[in-house]
């Protein structure tokens, strides 16, 4: 049988990523080193994804395995060897971590076959991939280096599924949006996973997806904390924030269009999709779940202040991107400890050197000003 091996057995890879190469005929060996969750995976080989929906559909993955990176290196190393595809699913954050093991494993492997290896980070960030493949350059050698010609290929990503935090009660089972998008850029021929899209040129789609779907989900998730709300849904519901909301992605959307040559009319159905993804009450997200990491979605090239930028240089709008950082200035969430190093931040700092450090925004810009005024 075919083998993927995941790193990352949290609610996405077993939700998404996992799902999807065990319903295409691949092993799924997951990464993690979260104990209980890879000792179940060894006892039950299987899981239930059920589907946020008033039918309540299910789905059985089967095929699936755990190893613990922590304790278990040597034996990560030898599945990096029989891999078809190496995934992650674990947070940018994390890449650096899981690099050194991904490298030994790739030594390992280029010096007993020549087959084929894939590796794919699923992650919602620009160029994960890229920036997987140079944690892992840093731990190989010229000589293996030079060995991953036609053999080792790093691919970039986009991914898209609603998977909100979990209410499982100790089970592996996961509930997720029926919706789901992973958009893998090649010009090579793959071997075929179900659920996978191969384009040439991800940009559109990377960009399309982070600064709608991402920007969309942090706008509302700011907001709603604001105004006390608990879910997405239900912030969703206050037409003061919906129309604040539209906005934003109208911001967004002008600048998708003009960078990329969308058709407008699409685009505008695309936000539209994506808002009514949001809207659904069974998933049952919170705008705490949704706005954990400030810092991070706070980053000059995330989900607010990249199109902000990127507006203000092609002579677009971004007074509601504006207002979306503002509001995300405002995070005070206790149980995240970015939100609590944020609030320290900014009361040791001005705005504009938090905004520097944060977002890499110039302190006189008039984005800078913007975000001040609305804060």
């Amino acid at each position: 049988m075919k083998l993927a091996v995941h790193f990352g057995a949290g609610n996405i890879g077993r939700g998404f990523i996992g799902a999807l190469f065990s319903q295409s005929g691949y092993h799924v060996t997951f990464v993690d080193i979260a104990e209980q969750v890879i000792n179940q995976l060894n006892e039950e080989k299987r899981y239930q994804v059920k589907l946020a929906t008033d039918q309540q559909e299910s789905m059985m993955i089967e095929n699936v395995s755990g190893l613990n990176n922590q304790s278990q290196e040597q034996e990560v190393i030898e599945a990096i060897g029989e891999a078809t595809y190496l995934t992650t699913a674990i947070g940018p954050n994390i890449l650096p971590h899981i690099a050194p093991l991904m490298a030994k494993g790739i030594i390992e492997r280029v010096r007993n076959t020549d087959e084929k290896l894939y590796v794919i980070a699923c992650e919602n960030q620009i160029s994960a991939t890229d920036l997987l493949k140079g944690y892992i350059f840093e731990h190989l050698d010229e000589e293996t280096k030079e060995k991953l010609a036609g053999k080792v290929y790093f691919f970039n990503s986009a991914v898209d599924r609603i998977v909100p935090i979990q209410n499982n009660h100790g089970t592996l089972d996961v509930l997720v949006e029926t919706y789901h998008e992973w958009v893998v850029e090649t010009s090579e021929s793959i071997p075929p996973v179900e659920g996978m899209k191969i384009v040439e040129d991800l940009a559109p789609y990377i960009e399309r997806k982070l600064f709608t779907v991402n920007t969309g989900h942090a706008t509302i998730a700011y907001l709603g904390y604001l105004a006390k709300k608990e879910t997405i849904d239900q912030a969703l519901a206050d037409e003061t924030i919906q129309n604040q909301v539209r906005a934003t992605l109208g911001e967004t959307g002008a600048y998708l269009i003009k960078q990329y040559g969308l058709n407008p009319e699409e685009h505008n159905q695309y936000i539209e999709k994506i808002i009514g993804r949001f809207k659904n009450a069974h998933l049952n997200d919170a705008v705490t779940r949704v706005g954990r990491g400030p810092l991070r979605k706070l980053g000059a090239n995330d989900r607010l202040v990249r199109p902000a930028t990127e507006s203000a240089k092609a002579g677009l709008s971004y007074t509601n991107l504006a207002k979306a950082i503002a509001s995300a200035l405002h995070f005070d969430y206790q149980d995240d400890p970015e939100a609590v190093r944020l609030q320290a931040m900014i009361k040791e700092q001005d705005l504009p050197a938090v905004l520097k450090e944060v977002s890499g925004l110039d302190e006189n810009s008039e984005i800078t000003k913007e975000i001040i005024r609305n804060y």
